[in-house]
Order: C-alpha cells, then structure tokens, then sequence
C-alpha cells in the first residue's frame, strides 16, 4: 500500500525520536500519549495509538451495553440476517479482505 505520508526523524544518541507534529496530529497524540510499534515479517514498522480503556468512546461503549442488555432480556428478538442480505454482502465483498484490527486512515463520514 503506498503511504499517504512520509516523514523522517532523526535517532538521537539515547535512542530517541521526534514523531513529527502531522504524524501526532493525524494519531490524535498529545503529551504522555502512548504509541505501539509492530513489525511485519518484511522489517516493516508501523505506529499506532495505544489506547487506553479510559480514552474509549463512550457514546458507543453505552450503546453497545445498552444492546447487550437488552439482547439478554429479549433473546426472542434477535434474529438472523435474511439470505437474501447475506448473498449480497457476501457478492458486494467479494475478493475483498478486510482485517477488523486494521486502523481507520483519513476522514470517516457515517
């Protein structure tokens, strides 16, 4: 995958590095922010915000307790997608791979 953006950073004497102010910006870091690294088999590293349970969402973190709640008090309603729905997910996916743990790059509307 081509980058969107490329920066280089200077490895100080103790080891250290700057990460540019547009990588923290786009990673939403402040100070005390906590990155990942992850290496790929090819030697490639990526960064990620490491996030901390504190710095979930919890507009969504509500509403998903608020389905499983009622999920547990109303198992009667919880049903099956129709084929119909599965057969045209499944052909508008086709030959996709998607990896659910990928980060989300760039802007989202929903």
């Amino acid at each position: 995958m081509p980058a969107l953006l490329k920066k280089v950073s200077t490895i100080t004497e103790k080891g250290q590095v700057t990460i540019p102010k547009s990588v923290r910006e786009t990673l939403g870091l402040g100070y005390g922010g906590r990155v990942a690294f992850y290496i790929d088999e090819n030697r490639r590293v990526s960064i990620e915000k490491e996030l901390d349970e504190a710095d979930d969402d919890p507009v969504i973190g509500s509403f998903l307790a608020f389905l499983a709640e009622d999920m547990e008090k109303h198992p009667e309603q919880v049903q099956e997608f129709p084929k119909a729905l599965l057969e045209q997910m499944a052909a508008l996916t086709k030959g996709m791979h998607v990896d659910l743990d990928d980060p989300i790059l760039g802007d989202v509307n929903i």
